[in-house]
């Protein structure tokens, strides 16, 4: 097939994720004043979208709490640096069994909610963009499952649609592409919608060049697709997305290294990403040329 390489290319950074690495590297933001501290850094590097999520300021766990995604909303709004903001929807559907014999009941780290309460702080914190993981699937850690059901799908895709908040479907697999288009068929979702490749994370699809295209072609024309490769292939995963037509995610969600022995900080990520892009002959876009590409209106403080 021909190269369809994009010639202008958005950087989001995923500054802190919810998996369980705030004890492997110190440079993970815990508190709202680090997660947004860090989001502006990444975007003054070239970043802009920053995804974020929020963490127990003590611990470093990861968290729901709405007042933790208030003050980063708030610090990163009240900055000096124009970045598009996007907040997850993802917690919130985690069950984990028991034991292969007697599977109920779940186990601690169980954390199944309500859609509405899924969604209460995009709603209260109006983010111009938020995830929307389009499916279930068994997810790394044995016994654990992501889950999202067709109808707290359809459900949470309806509310982001009335609030005016883009959603951001996470594919990590080709099914979860083919639901995301029965969702904008079924006029939950607008078209054309937009789109994270979500490739390498256990038990999805695999970061192999033929299974990324698949991914990429199941994709349509007139949607906006980004994608990122998990660990050590982020950066080979920067290249590949914009050879594919595509946009690219880095950040310390999906990798804490910069090269080997080096840990990295969410800026100096972007700045690898951008220096990739900019090699291969592309622009690299921002904020603004974002926000008119997606629709995207931007939002003030509350």
């Amino acid at each position: 097939m021909p190269l369809n390489m994009n010639k202008d290319v958005f950087i989001t950074c995923a500054v802190t994720g919810s998996g369980g690495t705030q004890d492997r590297s110190p440079h993970v933001p815990r508190s709202p004043k680090q997660i947004a501290d860090s989001a502006i850094a990444a975007a003054k590097a070239g970043a802009a979208i920053v995804h974020c999520h929020v963490r127990d300021p003590e611990t470093g766990a990861p968290s729901r709490d709405l007042t933790l995604y208030r003050e980063v909303t708030e610090r990163i709004r009240d900055s000096d640096t124009d970045v598009v903001l996007n907040l997850t929807a993802g917690m919130g559907g985690d069950i984990v069994f028991g034991n292969v014999e007697s599977p109920l009941p779940t186990r601690e780290g169980t954390d199944m909610i309500g859609a509405t309460e899924r969604v209460a702080h995009v709603a209260e914190c109006l983010p111009e963009i938020c995830t929307l993981d389009c499916g279930t699937m068994n997810f790394a850690e044995a016994d654990y499952v992501m889950t999202n059901t067709p109808g707290m799908l359809t459900a949470m895709g309806r509310m982001m649609t009335d609030l005016g908040v883009k959603p951001e479907i996470e594919a990590f697999d080709t099914g979860h592409l083919w639901y995301a288009k029965q969702l904008v068929a079924d006029g939950v979702l607008d078209s054309p919608a937009l789109v994270q490749l979500c490739m390498g994370v256990p038990w999805g699809a695999p970061d192999d060049l033929n299974t990324f295209m698949a991914m990429v072609n199941n994709v349509p024309d007139d949607w906006t697709f980004s994608a990122f490769g998990l660990g050590r292939n982020q950066m080979a995963y920067v290249a590949a997305a914009v050879l594919a037509g595509g946009n690219v995610r880095v950040g310390l969600e999906d990798n804490l290294w910069l090269e080997k022995g080096v840990l990295a900080e969410n800026y100096q990520l972007v700045e690898r990403a951008q220096t990739i892009i900019e090699n291969m002959g592309a622009r690299v876009i921002g904020p603004a040329e974002v926000r008119e590409k997606l629709g995207l209106t931007k939002r003030a403080p509350k």
